[in-house]
């Protein structure tokens, strides 16, 4: 379904500034990544994987940097611990960029935050990362992490030539937020519909007005977004 986009929440829970870098045990090598701690009784841990590397995305792509605020900073109501990391090949990440097995990079993220905080996650991606993040957590794996909510910012449907269906979503049971600009023009928004239409409920769309593929000066609606949508969600009774 296409929803309105939520309104801001606050938090009184302490500031989480701790920020340290790690190292992840990946199927191609070590891959670089940082952790945001958060509150010492947030619920779940959190993912967010960047975009394409050969357009140049890495853990620090802006995108990805305001979803972790949104994730991890005590004035959108949330404050859980947060790990970004470079896909196979990016920044100091060992290994050959693949565009496709950048889904076992996922998986080892995963693994690392279940063995590190033992809660269950909220994985996000933003463009290419949104397409692997989808791929390691709804195409079967076994003694996979449990996730309790999936965030696809800025999903491509088309891109050079290309055209993207993810027809595994039909099967994945777990809660999934779709969020994209309405001008994104890499995932116009009849396509995008689609997409989140053939989805397993439960499902949602949103879409941030004006928005473009990298929702240049709509950074602040895309927090509001998705902030909004993990307290208002079917995962409301665990932050409290």
């Amino acid at each position: 379904m296409t929803a309105t986009i939520a309104p801001t929440r606050t938090s009184t829970v302490p500031a989480a500034a701790v920020v340290r870098s790690v190292d992840l045990a990946g199927s191609a090598g070590r891959l670089e990544a940082v952790v945001n701690e958060g509150a010492d009784d947030a619920p779940f841990a959190a993912l967010v994987c960047h975009p394409h590397p050969e357009g140049g995305g890495n853990l620090h792509n802006k995108v990805v940097y305001h979803a972790m605020k949104a994730l991890n900073d005590p004035a959108w109501g949330i404050a859980v611990p947060v790990l970004r990391f470079n896909f196979r090949g990016t920044g100091l990440s060992e290994g050959a960029h693949d565009g496709c097995l950048e889904s076992d990079d996922v998986l080892a993220a995963m693994d690392w935050l279940e063995n590190e905080y033992k809660r269950p996650l909220v994985v996000a991606g933003f463009s290419f990362g949104a397409a692997m993040a989808l791929k390691a957590c709804c195409v079967y794996v076994p003694n996979r992490p449990p996730v309790r909510a999936l965030v696809a910012l800025g999903l491509p449907t088309q891109a050079e030539g290309h055209h993207y269906s993810y027809k595994f979503l039909a099967d994945c049971t777990i809660p999934k937020l779709f969020l994209s600009g309405d001008q994104d023009q890499y995932a116009p928004a009849a396509q995008l519909a689609q997409v989140a239409g053939s989805a397993r409920p439960p499902s949602e769309l949103l879409l941030i007005p004006g928005g473009d593929h990298f929702f240049q000066s709509q950074l602040e609606p895309m927090q509001r977004a998705l902030s909004g949508w993990l307290l208002s969600s079917s995962l409301k009774e665990q932050w409290r």
